[in-house]
């Protein structure tokens, strides 16, 4: 702003000549006629180059019609603001009937939307509270649905909703675009977010795919519990990560021949993403044969205040409880934690940086022979290890995954391992895109145990031995659709769709739907290119 304020105390005087241009256009605005200028005009107006080649006379203008609502509303608006002159005589000439699309403001139906993305903007990745500002992750999320999973982008709906924000360097920005206050915490939220959900279904239907995205912890978890059995809904910082995590793990245990009864897992971070984490590994081992409270005690977590263990200082909330367990033994760092439980497996979802320093990692590499060690937080700056520490400090034992990319990593005995990035564009599109085709109304965690399922079977074991807990990105759009006709089999399996008749073949289903980048033809199906390039064909044509 600085700069820009100086340009203009030294360019005060001075005029750009696309100002100049502009200023002399809207000088001619009373007069301006589209394309109707003549030769001579447009020379003397200097407005040669500007349009077209082609002069059209009124007349001309005039006839452009069409027998839609809609178009003719526009083109009339349209003429309007450009061209008062051939709006007024196309106005005059057929009042009957142009009147009540002029006088009563025309609207028609918007395309089905199928998926909405919705933030509040309270935590967004690695930044914290941007308010309004937050937009561009609804609107990232959704490309990664078409991008990933092919669902038509014109179905796609990004939503912020603005409640203020506690940022205070946004209240103070005079070019923040969002409410000037405090974020909204009373009643008159709940009430929002009802609306808001109700004109969702209202508007485009019971079966229309709501995503929450980077809501604060706090109501994160009662949100999707509010929600999740009313509609068609889930929380992808909740849900998404913990499918993409329990997907690295399982990938893993094939590395390790070990099932995952057996780990011991230590969490750096208590928040939305670890409990997410926590609450699906927990459902995987409940299914490999283990109880619920036997599952729960193999599972630890360290946050800010320490060790969640029953009696300390420092409250936990409702959320927290099912992973409070009696204390281990003295607990004062991170490290303490890895000495005394003993972990197999350590998660990072803190954001808090490298909290998993040379001797937490050394400590992982001496109590196992293939520890696992996920830095998830993002973004690579608040991951809580490198993967070339991870490596190195492990003599490249480890099994590592990210929540942001690293570079592959080559130890010094020329061992290269590339590291696995797990990130939730694996899973959320692909499930997305089932629950839409099925006509899924509420989402169980069970449809993300499937997920992650799916997801560590794409794994090959070529990729498994580079290093890899993940299936390439670059192959992300088969591992989506794929990963979409998995759980599109479970959900009509387990009596979770609502869309019939079920199809039979279910592959071909889902690939028939998805969109595709390619442009559309428009030649006749009966031509033939007759041994002609596709350009001298088309001349042919013409």
């Amino acid at each position: 702003v600085e700069n820009q304020t100086k340009k203009k105390r030294h360019n005060k005087n001075r005029m750009s000549p696309s100002f100049s241009l502009i200023l002399s256009l809207s000088r001619l605005f009373p007069f301006l006629q589209g394309m109707a200028f003549s030769l001579q005009e447009r020379q003397i107006l200097g407005l040669q180059g500007l349009l077209p080649p082609k002069i059209e006379s009124q007349d001309i203008q005039a006839s452009v019609t069409t027998t839609k609502t809609l178009p003719r509303y526009i083109y009339l608006m349209g003429i309007q603001e450009r061209n008062e002159k051939l709006f007024y005589r196309v106005l005059m000439e057929d009042i009957e009937e142009l009147m009540p699309i002029v006088y009563t403001p025309t609207v028609e139906p918007l395309p089905v939307v199928q998926a909405v993305v919705v933030t509040d903007g309270e935590r967004i990745l690695g930044l914290g509270d941007l308010g309004v500002f937050g937009m561009g992750i609804p609107v990232g999320k959704l490309c990664l649905y078409t991008a990933c999973a092919g669902i038509r982008p014109e179905r796609c709906l990004p939503v912020v909703i603005d409640v203020g924000t506690d940022n205070e360097a946004l209240l103070k920005d005079p070019f923040y675009m969002g409410l000037y206050q405090k974020r909204d915490r009373s009643q008159l939220y709940d009430d929002l977010i009802d609306e808001f959900m109700e004109a969702v279904v209202e508007k485009y239907g019971q079966d229309t795919l709501i995503q929450f995205e980077d809501f604060g912890n706090h109501n994160a978890f009662r949100l999707m519990r509010k929600y999740r059995e009313k509609y068609c809904t889930f929380n992808d910082d909740i849900q998404g990560t913990a499918a993409v995590a329990l997907a690295g793990l399982l990938a893993a245990q094939r590395a390790i021949g070990k099932p995952i009864t057996e780990h011991r897992v230590l969490f750096c971070g208590a928040g939305e993403a670890a409990l997410g984490i926590a609450n699906l590994i927990t459902m995987s081992m409940v299914e490999k044969g283990l109880t619920q409270d036997e599952a729960r005690k193999k599972i630890w977590m360290f946050d800010k205040d320490g060790l969640l263990v029953k009696g300390r200082a420092q409250e936990t909330d409702s959320n927290q409880e099912a992973f409070v367990h009696e204390s281990p033994g003295d607990v004062q760092s991170f490290l303490d934690a890895v000495n005394v439980i003993q972990p197999t497996a350590i998660i990072g979802v803190s954001g808090a940086g490298r909290l998993f320093t040379h001797d937490v990692l050394k400590k992982m590499g001496t109590l196992n022979k293939r520890p696992i060690i996920f830095a998830l937080s993002n973004p690579t700056t608040k991951a809580e290890c490198t993967a070339e520490d991870a490596y190195t400090l492990t003599d490249g034992r480890c099994l590592f995954a990210s929540g942001s990319p690293f570079d592959t990593v080559t130890l010094a005995d020329g061992r290269v391992f590339t590291p696995g990035q797990g990130n939730n564009a694996y899973i959320f599109p692909g499930v997305a895109l089932a629950v839409i085709l099925s006509g899924v109304r509420h989402i169980s965690d069970t449809v993300f145990l499937e997920a992650a399922k799916t997801l560590a079977d794409q794994l090959t074991d070529e990729e498994l031995a580079e290093g890899r807990l993940y299936p390439p990105l670059s192959n992300i759009r088969e591992v989506s659709v794929q990963m979409a006709v998995k759980v599109v089999r479970f959900v009509y399996a387990n009596n979770m769709a609502f869309r019939y008749p079920e199809p039979k073949d279910k592959d071909t289903f889902v690939r028939s739907t998805v969109w595709d980048i390619n442009y559309d033809s428009f030649l006749p199906d009966i031509y033939e290119w007759k041994g002609m390039n596709p350009v001298q064909s088309k001349l042919k044509t013409f």
